[in-house]
Formats: C-alpha cells, sequence, structure tokens
C-alpha cells in the first residue's frame, strides 16, 4: 500500500513522511509564516501544513459558557477569540503557497469548511488533512474527498464507529489515497498515553496506511511509531517555543525537527527485513568467532588428542561443532603450534 503526494510516495517501503505543522505559529506574521517554511525544508521535513479557516467559519462570537474553554492550554479564551488569534487569513494563502514552492517543500492544509476547501482547490492543494476536531463533520470530509485529492484523517477523540463513520465518507466520497493518523487530542498529550499500539491496530481494522498525529513533548513517539510501522509523521513546528503563540507550547523548534527527521529515517532503516540472511557488516567479524586451533606443535602420524588442540579466536580453523570427529585421526605432516586446523591437515 502506497500513496503520493506531489510525486513523493509514502508506505512502508519509502522512509517515514515527515510534516511540520505550521498552524498558528506564525503569530500573525507572514514573514515569520515565510520563514517557518524555510525553517522546515532546512529541518528536512517533507512538507509543512497550514489550517485554512476563520474564527466566522469556525463558531460564532458569542459569550456565554458553552463558547468559553475551561482548563488546559487555552483556558480562559472566548472559542471565537482564540481562532481570531490562530488563524491564517485566507489572503496570505496564494503568497504561502507560492512561497513554498519557489524553495522546494510541499505545502497542503487542513480545510474547516468547504469555503476553505475551495480556496485550497484554487491554489491546486495536493493534499488534504482533515483535523480529529473535524472527523465526525461527514459532509465536510465527503466534500474534500471528492476532489479526489491524497486525505490525511486523524483520529483524535474518535470511537470506533466514528472513524468508521469518516473513512466510508471519504471512500463513498472518492478518495482512493487515504492515511489515518493516530492522535491524542490533548495539548500536550502526556507520553505515558500515547498508546502507540493503537496506531497499527487502526490501520490494520480500516485497510488504511498507519501514521501518527504527536502531541506529545520531545521526539521520543515519533520515533517509537516509525519502529512500530508508522508511514507520516505530522509534528507541530514553530521558530521558538519563547515567542509564545496558540501552539507554542506543544510545538518543536528546528533543531528538534532536524532530529526528529534524521531519527525517524533511522529508526526506518534499522527496521531492515525479517529472515535468515546475515548483515555484510557482520562479515569482517567472523574471523574473530572460535574455531579449532592446534595448541601444540605436532609431528606428521602423530594422533590428536584433546589436549592437542582447542576451541580459540579467530575463526580459521574447523568450526568448533567438528571437536569430536577429528580427536583420534592423525595429521599429515608436521604441523607448529598456531596452526589453524583444516580438513586437509588429516588423513581419511
Amino acid at each position: 500500500m502506497n500513496i503520493s503526494i506531489n510525486g513523493r510516495k509514502i508506505g512502508p517501503d519509502h522512509p517515514p513522511y515527515i510534516i511540520a505543522e505550521l498552524s498558528a505559529n506564525h503569530n500573525g506574521n507572514i514573514e515569520r509564516a515565510f520563514e517557518t517554511i524555510k525553517a522546515a525544508r532546512d529541518s528536512g521535513a517533507d512538507a509543512i501544513k497550514i489550517q485554512t479557516y476563520t474564527a466566522d467559519t469556525m463558531t460564532i462570537d458569542c459569550d456565554t459558557e458553552e463558547f468559553m474553554i475551561r482548563g488546559g492550554l487555552w483556558d480562559g479564551y472566548k472559542l471565537y477569540d482564540l481562532y481570531k488569534w490562530a488563524e491564517t487569513p485566507f489572503e496570505w494563502h496564494k503568497a504561502i503557497f507560492d512561497y513554498a514552492a519557489s524553495i522546494g517543500i510541499t505545502l497542503f492544509s487542513t480545510p474547516f469548511d468547504e469555503s476553505a476547501v475551495d480556496l485550497l482547490e484554487s491554489l491546486d492543494t495536493p493534499a488534504y488533512k482533515i483535523a480529529s476536531f473535524e472527523a465526525t463533520d461527514l459532509p465536510l470530509i465527503r466534500y474534500v474527498a471528492s476532489k479526489n485529492k491524497p486525505m490525511i484523517m486523524s483520529t483524535g477523540m474518535c470511537s470506533e464507529q466514528e472513524i468508521e463513520e469518516a473513512v466510508i465518507a471519504a471512500r463513498e466520497g472518492g478518495c482512493k489515497e487515504l492515511v489515518l493518523l493516530h492522535c491524542i487530542s490533548s495539548y500536550p498529550a502526556p507520553i505515558d498515553q500515547a498508546n502507540l499500539k493503537q496506531m497499527s491496530n487502526l490501520a490494520e481494522r480500516f485497510e488504511s496506511m498507519p501514521g501518527l498525529s504527536d502531541h506529545t513533548l520531545g521526539t521520543v513517539a515519533s520515533v517509537a511509531a516509525v519502529a512500530l510501522g508508522a508511514c507520516l509523521i505530522e509534528k507541530h513546528f514553530t521558530l521558538s517555543r519563547q515567542d509564545k503563540g496558540p501552539d507554542s507550547e506543544f510545538s518543536i523548534e528546528p533543531a528538534e525537527l532536524k532530529r526528529l527527521c534524521q531519527d525517524t529515517h533511522d529508526a526506518w532503516v534499522a527496521l531492515g527485513n525479517a529472515g535468515f540472511e546475515r548483515q555484510n557488516a557482520e562479515e569482517s567479524s567472523k574471523r574473530y568467532r572460535r574455531s579449532l586451533y592446534f595448541v601444540k606443535d605436532m609431528k606428521a602420524g602423530q594422533v590428536i588428542s584433546e589436549s592437542d588442540i582447542r576451541r580459540i579466536r579467530p575463526g580459521y580453523g574447523l568450526a568448533p561443532k567438528h571437536l569430536d570427529e577429528v580427536i583420534g585421526r592423525t595429521v599429515k605432516g608436521d604441523l607448529p603450534r598456531g596452526t589453524a586446523l583444516q580438513w586437509g591437515h588429516l588423513h581419511d
């Protein structure tokens, strides 16, 4: 199973696809958005992702308690005010897409309503992401799927039935390339609740490609996920956590993203293949295994006793398993101490 985004193949036979999530880490400044995109490319990410919404497409400006955030990173914010702070203005999008293309990094987005999809289609986005919070918005999923682009869906908070409904909506809507991301929708997510074993279970249950949307701090969970088969990793990314923004607290910085890209690639390379074929790197070590050596000077016609030979390193002689076969045999010629025993040294 493979998919392709902007010509880059994604699947178990290819290095993990790393998405740097810009989200709101532009902090309301388009120049910072450009700098972050460039830093993602320089750090080795395959793609950078933005989010396409406005406060008015996400919610309404309402002061009742239901529209207030209680607890967590954004405690005390009114939903409308949070999204107003975090939004990536629609009028930035073309410039952002053009800039990413100009420096050679793939960019796509998470749309949060149909108007966002229409904007992204006008910019020829190569793929779409469905956020965990929108995974139950089946009309949106169907609309995205109708564009026949690769889709990546996060599954945070979703029950098995909700995931099934989302997958059916995507596939019936026209999606042929689907990645389901295991996700814990907590910001940040506790490492002891990362529950990475669910990732492969999710992929098998819904016949999709496994991946992880990682909200834990650091990079350990992402590297472990690749070792468990993740083909795609998404991680929030910022130039600096010190420049406080809506998502900065659980985002990684350029040095961490660079390490993430390298470590996940190394984890994938280290997986190798199941089987008993030995690796080339071991070849030079084989000479230092134990083998049979004469530890005394031997004369032609002498019968070999147990005290004449030992199983020692290096490994240029017969294998130790032949010890009982050679004891009691006679040698053909004189052999000095330290000779590696070979069949040719023995009379039949």
